[in-house]
């Protein structure tokens, strides 16, 4: 059985598009998800449907029953689909990111990837998204990745819209099968927010036409993304993007003394053909009070 049976159904919670990030990361903490109902107007949705067009007819359906085997996934969107580059950077979604993932010297582009369940699909097996660090038990209370799932097309019951299990991050399998259960219903343009921990997956679709989400993903800075960003989007094309999107793809230090280049170079810096250092471990932002702890005794021996 692809997805497990729950006697308890509810109906989701949304919110409006003015939602301050603040308030729908606390239901998101709280609940494993949050949805945001239109965040963009149909003509952006448009745009990315008429640039992702191609490439999803392209795009091979999944080769066994956990991608789906009526499912296409076609990624690389930030050099595919321009508008894409607009719902990664969205103000709502990184400051709703940010607002979760605070506990992190930075976060990241985990991945971006429409995914089209088209009819036909069964329902996807139930699953956390965290097991994709090699099934790593991270902390219950420790969150590496926030997630969004933007409607391209209307989710509906009938064509696929993803189940959602209320609460299941905090509670590990069979206690999950006790929680409620509910279907991602919302109209296009609207966002999924939802944890790494959460108990989720593409629901069955039995309408005559396909569901179309565009799942964009964040992590903390110091983990491998999902989706190789500087394979999907070449550095011709990355030197044309602005400095606040390549720092979100990864262009960025991920934690003192990862991911610069060289000889200690800031990495979006040797990107543009520069030359400047990579920040010290006193000029990364302090998250935690170990790395806190570290800075004031160094500064302290060097007084000393």
């Amino acid at each position: 059985m692809r997805g497990a049976a729950y006697d308890r159904i509810v109906q989701l919670t949304t919110f409006p598009a003015e939602t301050p990030p603040d308030e729908i990361a606390g239901h998101l903490r709280a609940h494993g998800y949050a949805i945001v109902e239109r965040a963009v107007d149909d003509a952006v949705m448009d745009r990315l449907a008429a640039e992702a067009a191609p490439h999803i007819a392209a795009s091979d359906a999944g080769r066994d029953d956990y991608d789906g085997r009526h499912t296409r996934r076609t990624g690389a969107l930030i050099a595919r689909c321009p508008t894409a580059r607009e719902l990664v950077m969205h103000p709502t979604v990184v400051g709703t990111v940010g607002a979760f993932l605070d506990h992190v010297t930075s976060f990241q582009l985990h991945l971006t990837q429409i995914i089209s369940i088209e009819p036909g699909e069964t329902q996807q097996k139930l699953h956390r998204d965290e097991m994709a660090f090699d099934f790593y038990p991270f902390p219950t209370d420790y969150h590496v990745q926030c997630n969004t799932m933007w409607a391209l097309t209307d989710f509906t019951v009938e064509n696929g819209g993803t189940h959602v299990v209320v609460g299941s991050s905090t509670v590990p399998e069979p206690a999950a099968a006790s929680l409620p259960s509910g279907q991602v219903v919302m109209p296009r343009g609207s966002v999924l927010f939802y944890d790494g921990k959460v108990l989720h997956g593409g629901g069955a679709n039995t309408s005559a036409g396909p569901r179309q989400g565009v799942n964009i993903t964040y992590c903390v800075g110091w983990v491998r993304q999902e989706e190789n960003q500087y394979l999907a989007c070449p550095p011709e094309v990355a030197r044309t993007l602005d400095d606040d999107l390549l720092r979100m793809m990864g262009y960025q230090e991920g934690a003192f003394a990862l991911g610069y280049v060289g000889d200690q170079e800031d990495p979006l810096a040797v990107l543009r053909g520069e030359h400047r250092k990579k920040r010290t471990i006193a000029e990364t932002p302090q998250r935690s009070d170990d790395h806190r702890q570290f800075v004031d005794e160094l500064a302290a021996d060097q007084r000393a």
